[in-house]
């Protein structure tokens, strides 16, 4: 039982983020508090008030005190009674484990009150923004410096509706004070986890002059007009008050420090706010002055010819340089902003400008980042007066530089097919520029201009300090400084939020300036002229000079306004049936308008124009027509009852014209509508032609809870209406019988100006009734416009490149063109086609493979044939013949017949070993392989043009690069040159021989839809919308109610008569632009769908994996996996092929899921993929079943398509309307193209041209089909797709229809064949089935050591010695086998004979070890994982009576190790080279090697040190065959080893104690113990001589 007094280990518990180390040091972090000012004079405490109400006392000030909260604890400081200007000086200690979890620290004034504490203000201090937790990073740390407080108003009621800003909770609307106080952080050196703690201390006061400069500042502002004032504020007197902290703050912001006498407590109080303050320093209010109107809906202040002026002096520190630094970056930060949303633009409107404007945006950048390092390190002269001001510097000047570098490669790599992504790369470049730009360290307050009526305030508008600031120098000024802006005042607090605040107080135009007193001669340069040039104005520079009170204006013009209101596109939905009855107010100074309401729509066309008489705007002609001020055009939706609804809000500028400037019609425009921040539609004021293809209707909802039947689908544009045929059963078949109609318009000329399409669906009810289901509004019309192309704009072209061409090529001279008809360039055609997997590397070219070679005529008008050189013959090494590809051959003579015979068998007995082996999964992996070749060719800095193998147009474009003196390099060299480096940097080129023979795939990165424009040449897919729009993406996702699949196109009619266009199906435009189109009647089809693998999918069990399985869902028809589930595995291998018949259009959308098995309750879905079936179906790039690399007709590459390539071809031509296809020798023509087969030798004239099968050219032809003219378009090649999962379970989880930004949950790798049913059936699905690992035993003798290192001293001698055994491993420590004991090795050299055993599994065309094995006693299945098929052998001193010693290793990759050496010498740490000069051993191909390899450790220095040398034989066995020769382990049966031939000195000396004396005592000491035996014995002889001479003599003298 647990006891309730134990504490929980809440730290040793905690989830800690990525990035955060286990094991955290404690440290102090230091918050100093020292002095406040310009608190609320008025307190407004519970309290308080009640003293005031009894005794009517109104001075009484705040008590404050200041809190600091820090993850999870909190400290305050005393509290200082009756005072607006406390100084504590005083220190918060929090002591927290270091990095801390929590990023902010909470830092509040509050007021004492013995009921409730009030707080008086908030700030946040973001630990990520005053640190640095990067290579060159600093701790925590911040000021001393001041952080000004914001909230509501400083009035001190009661009831303060705004209460809940000064708690941080919502932008302050007022000025509440300011705190001086300093951060930082000390590490200590304690790693234990004692509780966090805080305390309060004492500190030291500061010296503020130390750490800024005091100077005045002057804020100034010219109000030039003020309207649109709201309605009810208009009964009373308005003024505007502009105040900087409190100064100018007249109703509510100064306060009195003046201490009373008596006060013994009072501490003197210092700082600018902590005075009275002198109000001839400021002039911060205008003049009371009555709205008035010309409408009863706008009101506007009647200033007339005298402009108020308003200013504020006051004392700051001077700290300008901190704003300056964030000017710049915001200067570079809104830049890239426009840059990208003009790309995007482009983007969208799939324009081919974006990838130039897209470098347009990297390069200004670029060149923004070297400015600012600049200027950044000119201003380093003066550097910042705080730490954090010196680190931020340094972090800037770091992060800008590494931006700028980055944004230039950014640039250098951006290509048409990359586009998108390097677009989402430079958005992070915005993040990172607007992360920079947050300044922790406030300089300045803020800026407010409040709207005052009846003494209230009703309406603020705040302003950043910075953005008004002024400098010399033009990047660091501020961007309103000095300018005439318009500013819109909104309501306080929470009312501004909602559509409460969609409405506009008031509109100002505004001259605003900020600088110090001494730049206060810069402050009347951006005036407006036209105003008298008064007495402040002239003598400005003088120092006791103010500005004036007021500027009268002697120069006004009087305009009149004509605004063409002609529509409006994509408007917000007001009404529940999703459209509105929008109306447009179009609103200039104290004028307004009011255009007619358009009923039921949200593309209004009022096509009025709306006149202002009278507008009067005060200044000089010229700069009015510069700068005219703006007008308001305001969107509303009429309602019968209550009051008209607010849609949107569009500000325009318009076109001047002077009196004596000539009258041109102006050009109507664009302008977003916004309301508040949602983008809510365009405002704007010949095509001639409108077709329409109705095709079919897609999942319509239910309507009212009844299902739509009868659904007809409308198409308006200008006010016409197209209607389609009514389904009879939308159910039954959602198809169109008459899709085609048409229609004549009038139509601007302009693209810009054409109204928008409105797409609706009706439901025809019984009755006569007509319930809208669902509409589509389509603004952009640029996608659906066709201009057919003529004989002249041809003609033109053709004449514009070959200027081109002869203006390239003139840098070499007249005879720069025959050198070039020398060295034709080679294109592999695979690689433009996208036929396999190659990219431009080896596995771009494999056999079968067609090339293109391009002469550079001098004369692109004369045709030539199209050379394709098709190798199946066999010449030479790098092509052999492709099994089953060769019908015919026709040599000319034998000799040639003999060579090509002799190369064929050389190459068959090549492939002879593997041919067996060969399965779908080698010509994947083959891919892979081509692939990951082709990003080593980017990493290496050699670029294939287009990237990916299917988006090359060499064929389109001179393939070739200019250097500096104009000649042209030849691509397929640069491949060439590419591959062989990519191949020499390879480690896997290196472990093994390429397969140039294997036919491969494309490996798509994405899905298919994104590399042949989404299957959207002539069916287009639109979603039908119902219901308000509300602004959330998830919401008005709900909104879809159906799709509507058909497509328009506009063009101008008639057409011209030089034409020399088709269609898109090859027909004449005269007779309708969709003709020819396949029918639309249902049609069965086979649906095969093949899924091989998954990547990085979400986890879904605790355990971090999950158990996925695959679930296929076409229409009604639903196939699950769910038996064959793959446990615990976030990459799993499914190889799978699911069969599906289908019925085209019902069964259209196919839905592949990835779930989770679960043994207990329901399975949980990981992800899903949706395909549109029906859009690849008819797709003209002929999606059905993917162009195989070459033709086959056995083996792993079968042809799989019930259509040969000469059908396939044949039917191509007859759709398209084109003669052929005609076969000869050699060549086949298609129309007037002729496609004409060339030997691969070109440089022997004397080969003879062979001739291959009408398959293999008609398959070549598909390959590049895209050069016929006309009708001609890149097919689908034999490709594996990869398709991202989403999951719309999860919220914040992407979807891709809906195009929400959001994170998707993993990639699956799949493809799709079709095949119809009305056509002979197709051969049985390609088995993907995974390989099954084979069975091998790896037997490794160690034999011998040699020169291993001694690590331990001999007990009874000192000498070096060591007990030495070799251990190793294949699949894991785990799995370790050692070898015994060589005893007492005093040479390093070690005796063993030992065998060691590692049976295992293996994939060879992974080259991985898989092992599969429980995680737990608990699991339910077996887990699966691979491993490297590496040997790990180390070599060990044995200790008894402590741990064994480490004495080196040596790691063998079984598919690449050094050749052993054949002796012990031989053997260095040379031979574990890796730069190809070591002759290396492959074990699955040798099976047996036996030598000397080297044992090493590595240094700190990670240099390798040689620590021994061991003898191994390394023997592999198939499993059948280590049964057939069995072996035992170490030296047993069966196949027993030799005892090792060890010397007697090697012995345990404890367990064989007679060995110990002879072999150690013995064999050291011998002499010393014969010495001392014979001392010994001398001795005894003597003692025994002494001792009996004496008895002896006497016995004799006596004679006994």
């Amino acid at each position: 039982m647990r006891n309730d007094k134990d504490e929980d280990d809440i730290e040793g518990n905690l989830l800690l983020p990525d990035g955060v180390p286990a094991e955290r040091q404690r440290a102090k972090f230091i918050v100093r508090i020292y002095r406040a000012d310009g608190l609320p004079k008025i307190n407004s405490s519970i309290m308080a008030n009640v003293k005031k109400a009894f005794t009517g006392d109104s001075k009484d000030l705040v008590d404050p005190y200041v809190q600091v909260s820090f993850a999870g604890l909190t400290g305050r400081t005393s509290v200082r009674k009756n005072t607006s200007c406390p100084v504590w000086n005083e220190q918060v200690v929090f002591t927290e484990m270091f990095p801390p979890l929590c990023q902010r620290v909470k830092i509040q004034i509050r007021d004492n009150d013995a009921v409730n504490d009030t707080v008086i203000g908030t700030h946040f201090l973001d630990l990520t923004t005053i640190s640095n937790d990067g290579e060159k990073g600093f701790l925590p740390t911040f000021g001393p410096a001041c952080v000004y407080l914001y909230g509501s108003t400083r009035g001190g009621s009661v009831m303060d509706e705004h209460s809940a800003l000064n708690a941080g909770l919502g932008e302050g609307i007022a000025y509440r004070g300011r705190l001086l106080l300093a951060l930082r952080c000390q590490i200590t050196d304690q790693l234990d986890v004692a509780p966090s703690e805080v305390e309060v201390e004492n500190t030291l006061p500061i010296q503020e002059g130390n750490y800024g400069k005091s100077e005045d500042f002057l804020l100034y502002a010219l109000i030039q007009e003020a309207t649109m004032v709201e309605k009810k504020v208009s009964d009373k007197p308005v003024t505007f008050e502009l105040s900087v902290g409190n100064a100018g703050n007249s109703l509510d912001g100064w306060s009195s420090a003046k201490p009373s006498s008596d006060d013994e407590d009072s501490e003197g109080e210092s700082g600018p706010e902590s005075v009275t303050a002198d109000t001839t320093t400021w002039h911060s209010m205008t003049q009371p002055v009555k709205p008035m109107t010309n409408d009863k809906l706008y009101y506007f202040l009647p200033f007339w010819d005298d402009k108020p002026c308003l200013y504020v002096r006051t004392p700051f520190q001077d700290h300008r340089r901190r704003l300056y630094n964030s000017n710049i970056i915001d200067g570079l930060a809104v830049k890239l902003e426009e840059g990208l949303g003009e790309a995007a633009a482009l983007l969208e409107e799939e324009d081919g400008s974006a990838e130039r404007r897209l470098k347009e945006v990297l390069e200004v950048l670029v060149a923004g980042c070297t400015n600012y390092l600049g200027l950044s390190r000119a201003a380093a002269v003066t550097p910042g007066r705080t730490k954090l001001d010196k680190e931020r510097q340094r972090l800037c000047q770091r992060e800008i530089d590494h931006l700028g570098s980055a944004a230039r490669h950014t640039k250098a790599i951006v290509t048409r097919h990359s586009l998108r992504e390097r677009y989402r790369t430079s958005h992070t470049y915005l993040a990172k520029l607007k992360a920079l730009n947050e300044e922790p360290q406030h300089s300045l307050p803020d800026v407010f201009l409040w709207m005052i009526s009846g003494g209230k305030r009703v309406a603020y508008q705040r302003i950043p300090a910075r953005h008004l600031l002024f400098s010399s120098v033009q990047e660091e000024q501020g961007k309103h400084c000095g300018v005439s802006q318009t500013l819109f005042l909104k309501l306080p607090g929470r009312k501004s939020s909602g559509p409460g605040g969609w409405a506009i107080q008031a509109k100002l135009q505004v001259y605003m300036w900020l600088g110090l007193m001494k730049q206060k001669k810069n402050l009347a340069l951006g005036i407006p002229k036209g105003y008298e040039m008064c007495y402040e104005l002239r003598n400005i520079e003088r120092t006791l000079t103010l500005p004036p009170v007021t500027l009268h204006y002697t120069q006004k013009q009087t305009f009149q306004l004509r605004a063409h209101m002609y529509q409006a596109r994509s408007l917000i939905g007001s009404d529940s049936s999703g459209l509105s009855d929008p109306f447009a107010r179009v609103i200039m100074g104290e004028h307004s308008r009011v255009t007619q309401v358009i009923d039921e729509t949200l593309s209004p066309t009022w096509d009025e124009m709306l006149v202002l008489d009278d507008i009067l705007v005060y200044g000089a002609k010229d700069e009015i027509k510069d700068q005219p001020p703006l007008v308001v055009i305001e969107i509303f939706d009429q309602d019968n009852v209550g009051k008209s609804e607010f849609i949107g809000r569009a500000l325009a500028r318009p076109h001047t014209k002077l009196r004596d400037d000539p009258y041109q019609r102006p050009h109507l425009e664009w302008h977003d509508l916004f309301r508040g921040t949602d983008h809510a539609g365009e405002l704007l004021a010949t095509f001639e032609l409108l077709q329409v293809l109705f095709w079919g209707l897609r999942d319509l909802k239910r309507l009212h809870l009844l299902t739509v039947d009868r659904p007809r689908v409308d198409v308006e544009v200008a006010g016409h209406i197209i209607q389609s045929a009514v389904l009879t059963s939308a159910r039954k078949n959602p198809n169109f019988t008459n899709p085609v109609k048409y229609i004549d318009l009038e139509l601007p000329e302009q693209e810009l100006y054409c109204p928008p399409i409105t797409i609706r669906v009706v439901d025809c009810r019984s009755f006569g009734r007509f319930t809208l289901v669902g509409t589509h509004i389509i603004s952009n019309l640029h996608r659906y416009m066709w201009t057919p192309v003529t004989k002249r704009d041809r003609e033109a072209a053709l004449r514009n490149n070959l200027a081109n061409q002869l203006q390239g090529d003139g840098g070499d001279g007249g005879g720069v063109v025959a050198k070039q008809n020398n060295h034709n360039n080679l294109v592999p055609n695979n690689v433009h086609s996208g036929t396999t997997g190659g990219t431009g590397g080896t596995g771009g070219v494999r056999g079968g493979a067609a090339y293109v070679r391009r002469d550079t005529e001098s004369c692109p008008l004369l045709q030539k044939d199209t050379v394709i050189t098709i190798d199946y013959v066999g010449v030479g090494p790098e092509f052999p013949m492709g099994s089953g590809a060769i019908s015919k051959l026709v040599p000319i003579t034998k000799k040639e017949k003999a060579e090509a015979n002799k190369r064929r068998k050389q190459s068959m007995e090549m492939e002879e070993e593997e041919e067996d082996n060969r399965d779908w999964w080698t010509k994947y992996f083959a891919a892979l392989e081509a692939v990951a070749m082709q990003q080593q060719l980017q990493v290496f800095g050699v670029r294939v043009d287009g990237g990916e193998a299917g988006e090359q147009q060499g064929h389109h474009q001179q393939a070739g690069q200019q250097d500096g003196t104009g000649r042209k390099h030849n691509t397929f060299r640069a491949s060439s040159t590419a591959a062989k480096l990519a191949a020499r940097l390879s480690p896997k080129a290196q472990r093994r021989k390429q397969k140039p023979n294997i036919a491969t795939m494309k490996v798509i990165p994405g899905e298919l839809e994104t590399e042949f424009g989404g299957f959207r040449e002539w069916l287009h897919t639109f979603h039908l919308y119902r219901g308000k729009k509300l602004g959330d993406d998830l919401e008005d996702e709900s909104r879809v109610v159906g799709k509507f699949k058909g497509s328009l196109k506009l063009y101008r009619w008639p057409l011209p008569k030089d034409i020399d266009d088709t269609t898109i199906t090859g027909g004449d435009p005269q007779y309708g632009f969709f003709q020819g189109l396949p029918s639309n009647d249902p049609i069965h089809v086979l649906v095969r769908v093949y899924v091989v693998r998954a990547c990085d999918l979400h986890p879904m069990d605790l355990n971090g994996k999950a158990d996925p399985y695959i679930v296929v869902q076409l229409g009604g028809k639903k196939v699950s996996d769910k038996e064959n589930y793959i446990s615990k595995q976030l990459n799993p291998v499914f190889g799978k092929c699911f069969e599906v018949e289908a019925t085209f259009p019902q069964d259209s959308m196919l839905t592949v899921t990835v779930l989770d098995w679960d043994l207990v309750g329901s399975d949980d879905m990981i992800g899903e993929t949706k395909i549109d079936l029906e859009n690849r179906f008819y797709s003209r790039h002929r999606a059905t079943c993917g162009l195989p690399s070459r033709y086959e007709t056995t083996g792993y590459n079968q042809w799989r398509d019930p259509m040969k390539p000469t059908q396939v071809l044949a039917r191509l031509c007859k759709e398209g309307r084109l003669d052929g296809p005609h076969y000869g020798p050699g060549k086949v023509r298609v129309g007037a193209k002729t496609f004409t087969v060339q030997h691969e030798d070109e440089h022997d004239p004397s080969r003879a041209r062979h001739l291959v099968s009408e398959e293999q050219l008609a398959l070549a032809v598909l390959h590049r089909w895209e050069e016929v003219p006309k009708v001609g378009c890149r097919l689908v090649p034999e490709h594996i797709e990869t398709r991202p999962l989403y999951s719309v379970d999860k919220p914040g989880i992407e979807q891709a229809s809906a195009g929400l930004h959001r994170m998707e949950i993993g990639k699956l790798e799949m493809w799709v064949d079709m095949f119809p049913m009305d056509m002979p059936l197709p051969c049985p699905p390609i088995d993907v089935t995974p390989r099954k690992p084979k069975s091998y035993e790896l037997r490794i003798i160690i034999w011998n050591t040699d020169d291993v290192v001694l690590e331990d001293d001999a007990f009874f001698t000192g000498e070096k010695m060591s007990d030495i055994y070799v251990k190793g491993w294949l699949k894991g420590p785990e799995d370790t086998q050692c070898t015994d004991i060589h005893y007492r090795s005093l040479t390093g050299e070690g005796n063993f004979n030992w065998r060691v055993v590692f049976p295992f599994e293996y994939l060879v065309a992974e080259e991985k070890i898989v092992i599969s094995r429980k995680e737990s006693m608990f699991s339910w299945d077996e887990t699966e994982c691979k491993i490297p098929a590496r040997l790990e052998l180390q070599v060990w001193d044995a200790d008894h009576f402590s741990a064994d010693d480490f004495l080196g290793a040596i790691t063998l990759d079984l598919n690449r190790f050094p050749r052993g050496a054949k002796s012990s010498k031989l053997c260095t740490l040379n031979m574990l080279k890796t730069d190809g000069s070591v002759p290396m051993v492959n074990i699955f191909k040798q099976r047996r090697v036996k030598g000397w390899w080297p044992f090493y450790i590595k240094k700190e220095n990670e240099e390798m040190e040689l620590t021994g040398k061991v003898e191994a034989e390394i023997h592999l066995l198939t499993k059948d065959e280590a049964e057939i020769n069995p072996a035992g382990l170490g030296r047993n049966e069966p196949d027993p080893l030799e005892k090792p031939n060890r010397p007697d000195a090697s012995f345990m000396w404890f367990l064989n104690p007679l060995k110990s004396i002879r072999y150690i005592i013995w064999h050291n000491h011998k002499w010393a113990i014969l010495k001392l035996l014979a001392f010994f014995a001398l001795t005894i002889f003597f003692i025994l001589f002494f001792y009996s001479v004496p008895g002896f003599t006497v016995k004799k003298i006596l004679g006994a």
